[in-house]
């Protein structure tokens, strides 16, 4: 699937577009908080390098077309928020994975669902997707929030299926039909 790096996704006070190399900083002080990656499927970063490889993968992977991150911003130019990101795409059964993060300083003010709302409303309508799916920490109570608060619906459980710093956790896989979005 082609991505465009030049793409900008405007909602009322954010604007999504590709992750980019000067994000680096902003990138390595969200994925350091221990706190962000409580939930995560890895443990949060000890090194900024981390970050910048994470980037260049990124960036990669966008041109080969095998995933899209998004920054998060209040402004094109303002600093990254967090991300939406679009993996796992099968462009034949026209659904693909979603992951998503926040700063601390950005939570509880909406942003995450109004991103998501604008990133999925590109996935379905501009892309073609048919079925997006995401996968969270059962604990986690925020992000099973705001997915269901989009349209998401819990469709069930991977018992024991991540080990994060020695720490067994659950997956809830959720998903979401582009025929049921707004239902």
């Amino acid at each position: 699937m082609y991505f465009d790096p030049t793409l900008q996704l405007h909602s009322a006070r954010l604007v999504l577009s590709p992750i980019r190399a000067s994000d680096g900083a902003a990138l390595f002080a969200i994925q350091s908080d221990p706190a962000v990656m409580r939930y995560w499927n890895h443990p949060a970063w000890t090194d900024i390098k981390q970050a910048y490889a994470q980037i260049l993968d990124d960036l990669g992977a966008m041109h080969a077309g095998t995933q899209l991150k998004l920054g998060i911003r209040e402004q094109a130019n303002s600093p990254l928020l967090g991300i939406c990101v679009v993996f796992g795409v099968d462009a034949g059964s026209r659904r693909a994975e979603i992951g998503y993060h926040l700063a601390p300083q950005a939570q509880g003010k909406g942003y995450m669902h109004e991103a998501l709302q604008c990133f999925i409303a590109h996935l379905f309508d501009a892309r073609g997707l048919r079925r997006l799916e995401a996968e969270i920490d059962p604990r986690n109570g925020p992000s099973a929030a705001v997915l269901e608060r989009v349209g998401f619906q819990r469709e069930g459980l991977l018992r024991e299926r991540w080990c994060v710093a020695g720490e067994l956790s659950d997956s809830a896989l959720y998903g979401l039909l582009a025929r049921e979005r707004g239902a």
